[in-house]
């Protein structure tokens, strides 16, 4: 595998990690501004929101130059963003900063992809692929635990700061490692467009935006919910995101692995299975080790879900491979910043710090639901289109005589 692909994981541990951290560190955050918990939760929604924004139009904009080229940007966005969440003296500087972090987010993933596949043989494309993702994967097992011990020692701006070095890090293999390429060739921003003229497109999407929501909705407060309900010290959250990690590394390796073989009945286990461990949440909170137990599923049921649902979305625009692909990682953080903002309205309505347990429960099983009728319209779509195929070979007899 060629070193530029080390590069490209380095920028995307370095973006997992800028995105999750925030979770751990949010009580000092909040603390320090002088806000509430909910109103540090917009940190969380900013992020989330700015993806959903930058992914399609940055990925727009990145047709007009070199892919190489719109990385590099990509990567000095993502410095930018985290210089001033470091150093922001007030609240609002520092979601300014949040959000233009976030900018980078989602255009990293789709062109980057790309870039991955055009670097290995046709037979290793996947391969490729996989192993820049590891960086994203591996910044919820290292990243994201040692950027939150380092933020409750050492102060929450020295673990933006430190993010913000793994950006000039991933920022310079990028620049060294990543070889030239011309502008992007294809069809075009139209025909981009063109493949959301599919409603399953946007029930793929919504499924995609309710699902991984479910998640976001219990571990934006995970740290206060630990804290206050469990019973856990400040220092033993680190811990407890290393667990949520390994569950995201081991659900995503089980959702890749299944996922093209039965794409619809794991998704139907998986939102199911989610939606019940969301709300057993509210009661396995009250006891550490339950607890502990239950964010391990979470981030292994809730990323089991993403190769499917990615897959799903891609088979249902597969004329608009690239900007499809940005799109719902786009509808995945919309998830996020939905998720994130209903939590924090369940908390300042005074229902307690495991009430967005129910929220995200809520979302999981609305997107369950979708799952079906998507599963319902695919099959009566295919039975249409077998009707239709049969047509002329059922009339060509009466015809020949």
């Amino acid at each position: 595998m060629p070193l530029a692909l080390v590069a490209l994981a380095i920028g995307a541990f370095g973006i997992g990690t800028t995105e999750f951290v925030i979770m751990g560190v949010l009580p000092e955050v909040a603390g320090e501004f002088g806000v509430t918990i909910p109103t540090a939760g917009w940190l969380v929604t900013g992020y989330a929101l700015g993806v959903v924004l930058g992914a399609p139009l940055l990925t727009v904009l990145g047709t007009r130059v070199s892919r190489k080229k719109m990385l590099i940007l990509l990567m000095v966005l993502f410095i930018v963003g985290n210089v001033l969440s470091a150093v922001a003296p007030v609240f609002g500087l520092m979601l300014v900063g949040r959000v233009v972090a976030s900018l980078a987010h989602g255009a990293f993933f789709g062109i980057g992809s790309v870039v991955a596949a055009d670097l290995v043989a046709p037979e290793k494309k996947a391969s490729a692929i996989s192993l820049m993702f590891t960086g994203l994967t591996l910044a919820t097992i290292v990243g994201v635990p040692l950027g939150t011990h380092i933020g409750h020692t050492a102060g929450w701006r020295v673990t933006f700061a430190l993010v913000a070095v793994l950006g000039v890090v991933g920022l310079l293999g990028v620049a060294k490692l990543v070889p030239a390429t011309g502008r992007p060739t294809g069809g075009g921003v139209r025909s981009e467009f063109a493949a959301f003229r599919n409603v399953q497109v946007w029930l793929a999407m919504a499924m995609t935006v309710l699902g991984y929501g479910g998640v976001f909705a219990a571990i934006t407060y995970i740290t206060p919910m630990m804290i206050e309900v469990t019973g856990y010290s400040a220092g033993a959250v680190t811990w407890l995101l290393v667990l949520f990690g390994i569950g995201m590394f081991a659900g995503n390796l089980i959702g890749g692995r299944f996922a093209d073989r039965a794409l619809m009945p794991l998704l139907f286990t998986t939102l199911g299975a989610l939606t019940l461990t969301l709300l057993l949440f509210t009661v396995t909170a009250h006891n550490q080790v339950l607890a502990a137990v239950t964010l391990t599923l979470i981030g292994a049921l809730g990323f089991a879900t993403v190769p499917p649902l990615q897959k799903w979305v891609l088979d249902q625009a597969a004329a608009a491979p690239t900007l499809a692909s940005a799109a719902n990682i786009g509808a995945f953080n919309l998830g996020n910043a939905l998720a994130a903002w209903l939590g924090g309205i369940v908390i300042a309505a005074g229902l307690g710090y495991t009430s967005p347990n129910w929220v995200g429960a809520l979302l999981s099983g609305t997107a369950l639901l979708l799952s079906f009728l998507a599963a319902h319209l695919n099959r009566r779509s295919r039975a249409a289109g077998a009707a239709a195929a049969r047509e002329p070979g059922d009339r060509l007899p009466a015809a020949t005589h």
